[in-house]
C-alpha cells in the first residue's frame, strides 16, 4: 500500500507576503481572512431576504461541493475518506476558534 497523502492544515500559511497573491504557494493570512471576508459579506447581504440558518447550510454546501471538485480533480486524492477527514477536522479547527473569538 503506498505512503498516506499529507494535506495541510488551515492556519499553515504566512502570516504576510511581499508576493502577489497569484504568486503565492499558499495564500497568507493577512490575504485568506481579506477573502473569507468577501464570502461572510455576500452572506450578509443575503441575509437581508434569507434567514441566516439557511445561509449557513448553504455556505457549508458549497464548501462541500467546492472541496470534493478540489479533491476529486485537482489533488486527486487517492483516498476520499483521508480527505473527508482532513476536512471535517479543518472544520473543527476553524469553528472552535471563531466561538472563542470575543469580537464575533
Amino acid at each position: 500500500m503506498g505512503k498516506k497523502m499529507e494535506f495541510p492544515k488551515w492556519h499553515d500559511r504566512p502570516s504576510d507576503s511581499n508576493k502577489p497573491v497569484n504568486k503565492q504557494d499558499v495564500l497568507d493570512a493577512k490575504n485568506f481572512l481579506k477573502l473569507a471576508d468577501h464570502f461572510i459579506t455576500l452572506a450578509n447581504t443575503k441575509n437581508k431576504t434569507i434567514r441566516a440558518t439557511d445561509i449557513k447550510f448553504v455556505m457549508l454546501y458549497a464548501t462541500a461541493r467546492y472541496s470534493a471538485h478540489v479533491g476529486k480533480n485537482v489533488i486527486k486524492v487517492e483516498d476520499q475518506e483521508n480527505f473527508i477527514k482532513h476536512m471535517e477536522a479543518q472544520f473543527v479547527d476553524m469553528l472552535r476558534e471563531n466561538f472563542s473569538d470575543p469580537n464575533l
